[in-house]
């Protein structure tokens, strides 16, 4: 079945300056009745300083690309429930209208979920307030939020479709959702919210795996496939010939390289691999996006990670793209170049490579003094049995669990249920040991312990898994903690909570000591 999709003119301009459409039709896609292949650079406005996105948008033009492709992160713009926030670092409205400055179009891909080794892949931390909550299905509160969020985003970017005069000439439908489940009504609620929002003049896609795109596809939606460098471009969209022969092939994610782990060696991918790869689908005029063209940082806690085994995402988001994080082009970035020119568009300019921004020269820190932590916690809130921090109302941070023991013999274990992510325990201030939830640790063999000793569990949060369904991945302890023996099981009660959120807030006065 072949799919066609108009966008509608008001008459207003593209980035090339004319009306134009941009349609799915027979083999191909067309921008003002031509063919044209879609040449796209992934990068995130979140992952980008502000001050940069135009250098970088620069870059991406002067590598031979017509189109930029972005994921919005929900959870960026709405930290906290029902306040949005489209200004600074957040304002994509400005990023596109920035590529549009400079000759390019957008892909845009709302989710609600994204994947992007980014928290919770994209999806707010507190929608897991809810107990029973199922996230990426039918579950009437996430697709009442997730409403609400498509409704703010289409109100800042709906009227930046080219049938508007904007730069947007594509939407897609959720992310890669063959490798979560199988529920095509959940899609087609999505796919309506997309329109509902006001995305309903460009054409709505969807992307997967070649294993796994018709698991969840709908006939009025375009169909692309995600691989990497090294895959075989004949048989990655084989499944897809057969089953739309007529529609245009786009790989809607080539990836340019990997992401990193903490604690993993840097992950790389072969340039020259990467390049043939491009060039053999331009010469099948297969349209594709480069993921990453430049991948930039995720900042402060914004990273993700996988699991099992857990395992945390760096805060460096490289991915060993053609544009470094810092911005600068690569020998990988001048060898893809190298054949983007050869496959420029009719009437396209490629301009020389922008310069790289200056780096700047850090000095020395000196440290004089020092805030003990324990020393400057905030006030206390007291439960009888432990609760994750979500239902402290903490997003992010580390977070403090204190309760007083009774007389333990050597020998007891100390068990934790689970630990999200990395904790220190202690007991009457004294260090006894560290849990890593990336190797599985969530025991602890105790020494003898006198009856009425303070027990406190510091646990730190790294990020949340963004794949697969342990997005359901709340944070600080879980479940409960239990002394064990050989014979018995003790659940430890009565604990005061101290929260110690990423803001720092209760300790913008702390009392400190100078150091000895």
């Amino acid at each position: 079945m072949v799919v066609l999709f108009a966008a509608i003119l008001l008459g207003c301009s593209s980035p090339t300056g004319k009306s134009q459409i941009f349609e799915v039709g027979n083999k191909e896609f067309t921008l003002g009745g031509k063919s044209f292949i879609v040449k796209a650079a992934e990068m995130h406005y979140t992952r980008i300083p502000a001050e940069y996105w135009e250098h970088r948008i620069e870059m991406c033009k002067a590598l031979g690309m017509n189109t930029i492709c972005l994921y919005t992160f929900w959870n960026s713009h709405e930290q906290e429930p029902g306040k949005f926030d489209f200004t600074g670092q957040n304002d994509v409205a400005k990023f596109c209208r920035l590529a549009q400055k400079h000759g390019m179009y957008v892909i845009l891909r709302p989710g609600p979920y994204v994947c992007a080794e980014w928290e919770m892949g994209g999806l707010p931390w507190w929608l897991l307030k809810k107990k029973d909550i199922q996230l990426r299905t039918g579950d009437s509160y996430f697709l009442e939020r997730t409403r609400l969020f498509m409704q703010k985003l289409g109100e800042q970017l709906a009227e930046l479709q080219v049938s508007k005069g904007g730069n947007i000439i594509m939407v897609q439908v959720e992310n890669e959702y063959g490798g979560y489940g199988i529920d095509k009504e959940y899609i087609a609620s999505i796919r309506d919210m997309v329109k509902e929002a006001g995305f309903n003049s460009v054409p709505l896609f969807q992307c997967d795996w070649n294993s796994t795109f018709q698991l969840n596809g709908l006939d009025d939606l375009l169909w692309t496939i995600n691989f990497g460098t090294g895959a075989n471009i004949e048989e990655q969209f084989k499944a897809l010939r057969k089953a739309r022969p007529d529609t245009p092939l786009m790989c809607s994610e080539f990836w340019s390289g990997w992401f990193d782990h903490w604690g993993r060696k840097h992950e790389t991918r072969d340039a020259k691999t990467m390049v043939s790869g491009i060039k053999d689908m331009l010469d099948r005029k297969i349209s594709f996006s480069l993921y990453m063209t430049h991948g930039g940082t995720s900042f402060g806690h914004w990273g993700g990670a996988n699991n099992p085994a857990y395992s945390a995402m760096c805060s460096s988001y490289d991915y060993d793209a053609p544009i470094s994080e810092a911005g600068w082009a690569t020998p990988k970035y001048y060898e893809l170049r190298d054949l983007l020119v050869q496959y420029a568009d009719s009437g396209q300019v490629i301009p020389d490579v922008p310069k790289a921004y200056p780096v700047v020269e850090i000095p020395t820190v000196q440290f004089a003094e020092r805030a003990d932590l324990f020393a400057n916690l905030p006030q206390s809130v007291t439960t009888d049995r432990i609760k994750p921090m979500e239902d402290f109302n903490q997003g992010w941070g580390s977070i403090l669990y204190r309760t007083t023991l009774p007389e333990i013999h050597e020998g007891t274990t100390l068990f934790i249920d689970e630990v999200h992510d990395w904790a220190q325990v202690f007991v009457d201030g004294k260090l006894l040991g560290r849990l890593d939830r990336r190797r599985g640790e969530n025991s602890l063999s105790l020494p003898a312990i006198g009856k009425g000793s303070q027990l406190d569990i510091l646990v730190e949060a790294m990020g949340r898994v963004n794949f697969d369904k342990s997005i359901h991945d709340r944070k600080g302890i879980t479940e409960k903690v239990e002394l064990l023996t050989d014979s018995t099981r003790f659940e430890l009660t009565g604990w005061n909570v101290y929260n110690l959120p990423v803001g720092a807030v209760f300790a913008a006065n702390p009392n400190f000591r100078k150091l000895s």
